[in-house]
């Protein structure tokens, strides 16, 4: 009975960290696709990785700003062209499950940009919503 019960608890871990490994990837997966987006100069198809929702958090050096289409009316008002928006490049400092519905991501960006470089710290707090892992939450801050 004891191997029974091993094989079985074995069977549950691999299972649990399978489903771990496919959702970080998937995490991993919305931030390349935001990336991309952006180094594309496309903040519509960037902003797509956001919750469409208005209880959607941004917090930045003005402060809080609540809902889909306030973050992405600030997005554009704050990198209106390309040369404002230059080119991203995130590196992930942490990658860590909070269940099985969360997500919580700690990283640095930096866009390279000819009107000078911008970097900075953001967290991120990703769900699972509709079986599409989306940010409700993301804190950035610049240095």
């Amino acid at each position: 009975m004891k191997y029974f019960s091993g094989v079985v608890l074995f069977c549950v871990i691999t299972l649990f960290a399978a489903a771990q490994s496919k959702d970080e990837k998937a995490v991993r997966d919305v931030l390349q696709l935001q990336t991309t987006a952006w180094n594309n100069g496309n903040i519509d198809a960037f902003m797509q990785s956001y919750w469409k929702n208005d209880s959607l958090l941004f917090v930045g050096k003005s402060g809080p700003t609540y809902g889909w289409q306030n973050t992405l009316e600030g997005y554009k008002k704050r990198y209106p062209d390309t040369t404002a928006m230059g080119k991203l490049q995130f590196t992930l400092l942490q990658v860590k499950p909070l269940g099985s519905e969360y997500y919580f991501v700690l990283g640095k960006f930096h866009l390279q940009r000819t009107i000078g470089d911008l970097s900075g710290i953001f967290t991120l707090l990703f769900r699972k919503v509709n079986g599409k892992w989306v940010i409700i939450s993301d804190h950035t801050s610049a240095s």
